[in-house]
């Protein structure tokens, strides 16, 4: 029921007649006031919004993308919410597996959704939006349930007390107190997000990598000081850069006597491999550190501007990463030709790749945050 004008703007005797009307003819409601469903693989699309739209030039330009087959599923509260969030999946290269917009949910709740694709063996990875919970217990015993199996992400707006009202008034929703949800959230398992740029971070990083399982990681860059930045970002998340143990920093010294790495090679976490740096070399200390039992992931921070980057990087990338079954997140700065061309390329061999450091490094948090959720609940590693 895509119509607006029941509980969102206090017409709840409207809505109430709506589900007695549906039950007697045993039909389930979704909405009102949504934007509707769309299914990327069935072709399911009662979206009211169309793909495309003619400027005043007479122009025909794509508007209301529906992104390609993928394996994340988008629950959205808000309607318009989800449509930018198609478009701004289809724009980075991210895949869907289904979208739903639920509005006021009179009828279909939260946990009615999650229960049916925790068991879907297309979704991967569940990113929801929410203003509030019509079910809270049902929503989290649900949840907890569904992060067993795959992870759920969640942006929970209405935290200060203007969005909390401007919740009520835009799906009737009742915000509730912003502790409560955040302690809940921790419990079920879901990772709860800061901003909308997370969530797709989040999103992409989980439905394309494994889970980590420890909270010790390393930086390997090309370039100083982005790896700093996310040495600093690793660690304000929680998670630890530790020093490499001797056994790793032996093996950097026979492949620097080899010179299979360059003799300047610090030996530092972040390890700063130089501008020199080729394609063999990440690939050598990637391999080195991925192999090492104290790490549970990597930021790679791979700059296309150093002369001895070239695309080989990413095949070798794409190659090396499934031989080690742990996470790891990439970052190439920039926002010209060749730094769009690089990413696109990583994300399309199912590398996240992110524009700047700190969203490599709390990418790589959100995969060790599920995969230590998942250790300590004692849920077989995926």
């Amino acid at each position: 029921m895509i119509s607006s004008g029941f509980a969102e703007v206090g017409n709840r005797t409207l809505e109430q007649k709506l589900v007695e009307v549906a039950r007697r003819y045993d039909i389930r409601v979704v909405g009102p006031n949504c934007l509707g469903i769309y299914d990327a693989y069935t072709g399911m699309d009662t979206l009211f919004l169309p793909e495309t739209r003619f400027l005043s030039d007479g122009r025909e330009v794509i508007a209301t993308p529906r992104p390609k087959p993928g394996s994340i599923l988008l629950l959205t509260q808000s309607g318009a919410f989800g449509a930018a969030a198609l478009d701004y999946m289809a724009g980075h290269w991210m895949g869907i597996r289904a979208f739903v917009s639920y509005g006021n949910r009179c009828d279909v709740t939260e946990d009615e959704f999650l229960a049916h694709f925790a068991n879907d063996k297309k979704t991967n990875v569940i990113l929801l939006y929410v203003e509030g919970l019509a079910k809270g217990r049902d929503f989290l015993n649900t949840a907890r349930e569904t992060v067993k199996k795959k992870p759920i992400v969640a942006l929970k707006s209405g935290k200060t007390e203007a969005g909390t009202r401007a919740a009520a008034s835009h799906t009737a929703a009742l915000a509730g107190t912003d502790q409560v949800y955040d302690g809940a959230f921790k419990q079920a398992g879901i990772i709860r997000v800061r901003n909308v740029e997370e969530l797709f971070d989040f999103g992409r990083a989980l439905a394309q990598q494994p889970p980590g399982y420890t909270k010790n990681v390393a930086v390997l860059t090309n370039a100083g000081g982005p790896g700093i930045i996310a040495a600093d970002s690793l660690e304000e998340s929680g998670l630890k850069v530790i020093k490499f143990p001797e056994r790793i920093l032996e093996k950097f010294s026979d492949f620097k006597s080899k010179k299979l790495l360059l003799p300047v090679l610090s030996g530092f976490n972040p390890l700063d491999l130089t501008a020199e740096a080729t394609s063999d070399m990440f690939k050598l200390a990637l391999s080195t550190i991925l192999e090492d039992p104290d790490f549970g992931g990597i930021v790679v921070i791979m700059q296309h501007h150093a002369p001895t980057i070239l695309d080989d990087a990413v095949e070798m990338m794409a190659k090396t990463l499934p031989q080690y079954k742990k996470p790891v997140t990439l970052c190439d700065m920039g926002a010209t030709e060749m730094a769009e061309t690089m990413r696109s390329a990583f994300e399309k061999r199912g590398i996240p790749a992110y524009s700047v450091p700190e969203r490599a490094a709390r990418a790589l948090w959100s995969l060790i945050y599920y995969g230590t959720y998942l250790r300590e609940h004692r849920v077989h590693e995926r």
